[in-house]
């Protein structure tokens, strides 16, 4: 058996599954696709290195050195 996963658009839902069944095809209600989709938002975190953190300790020094000018 193959398991086959198919985006259909919403409208198309329920003729594609009356079809399916027809045809003999075992159709499951996925429960983990709020897992997947949590995982996929998580890939998408950007990760920051010591390395890249040290710019902004940079730019927080140079700006505390400013003194303000007496007019």
């Amino acid at each position: 058996m193959e398991k086959l996963t198919i985006n259909i658009p919403e409208k198309k839902i329920t003729l594609v599954k009356q079809i399916l069944k027809e045809l003999g095809v075992t159709i499951e209600q996925e429960t983990h696709t709020l897992k997947s989709s949590y995982k996929e938002k998580l890939t998408e975190v950007s990760k920051w290195s010591e390395d890249d953190l040290k710019i902004f300790d940079f730019g927080k020094k140079a700006f505390d050195t400013l003194k303000p000018q007496k007019w």
